[in-house]
């Protein structure tokens, strides 16, 4: 069964100098197109961080230092992973928790904007942990029959991931094959940041998944605390969760429109002389 697509789906990989979202930085980025018709288009890049790579994070993709010196940073190929991802939904392997929001840190690092409105997300990992139990290795063989030659190299495990999804929708009939089902069942749960520290509760309100205020809505506690807000924006947090507070921040400044219908209507025939 091939995979129902509306508008292409970027399936890409990571790998970077470690795990923290705020402060680790990408040293190659490998990207998978796949348009509605088939077709695919296909890029790789090596990435200088401008910042040491530790030899923990060397020993797990092979990438060191000296292998990327002389390669662009970022902030150069930035504009490029902008355009190749522009209108696209997303998809990746272990991609919600990890590669989605460090790719966005990185680009609004470089000035550029990132949101997932109008995009979906599949996180083949999780479509594979629910129903499998496995790493990507043993996924790759169990749903392909194929040894994962080049593990922990991104267009490796990118390919992968693509090959996995396919054979995942063939597999299994309730996962459906639409970006919206696969989307659906490979979320956990409704995050309004990437990171998880803001959620969203049953009555669709954000709420706080850490620290004191944990299990409050943001507003009650922007009221609460006024300070709380400034506090996060100025400490270690990723910058796509600054941004999400900022706004939610905003929407609370904004004017309140307490007209009804009625009065909106009567108040335009009056202007109008529309009686």
């Amino acid at each position: 069964m091939n995979l129902k697509l509306s508008k292409p789906i970027v399936f890409f990989d990571l790998e970077t100098t470690g795990v923290n979202i705020a402060t680790d930085r990408i040293v190659e980025i490998s990207i998978l197109k796949v348009f509605p018709n088939g077709n695919k288009e296909s890029k790789t890049w090596l990435v200088n961080p401008e910042i040491e790579i530790p030899q923990g994070a060397t020993d797990v993709h092979g990438i060191t230092n000296e292998k990327v010196v002389t390669e662009p940073t970022f902030k150069e190929l930035a504009p490029k992973v902008s355009e190749m991802i522009a209108g696209c939904d997303l998809a990746g392997f272990n991609s919600n928790r990890f590669d989605i929001p460090l790719l966005a840190e990185e680009l609004m690092r470089t000035g550029i904007d990132f949101d997932m409105k109008d995009r979906k997300a599949i996180d083949v990992q999780v479509i594979f942990h629910k129903k499998e139990q496995r790493t990507l290795g043993a996924g790759y063989q169990f749903y392909c029959g194929k040894e994962l030659e080049g593990a922990h190299g991104a267009e490796a495990d990118t390919n992968a991931t693509y090959e996995i999804l396919l054979a995942q929708v063939d597999k299994y009939d309730d996962i459906g094959n639409s970006v919206d089902t696969l989307s659906e069942f490979s979320t956990h749960g409704v995050r309004a940041d990437f990171a998880g520290f803001i959620l969203m509760n049953d009555e669709n309100q954000e709420i706080f998944s850490f620290g004191k205020y944990k299990g409050r809505t943001v507003e009650e506690v922007f009221i609460e605390n006024p300070g709380y807000n400034n506090w996060i924006q100025n400490a270690d947090f990723p910058l796509y969760t600054k941004k999400v507070l900022r706004e939610i921040k905003e929407r609370m400044s904004a004017p309140k429109d307490t007209m009804s219908d009625e009065d909106k209507l009567a108040a335009l025939q009056q202007k109008f002389n529309l009686r």
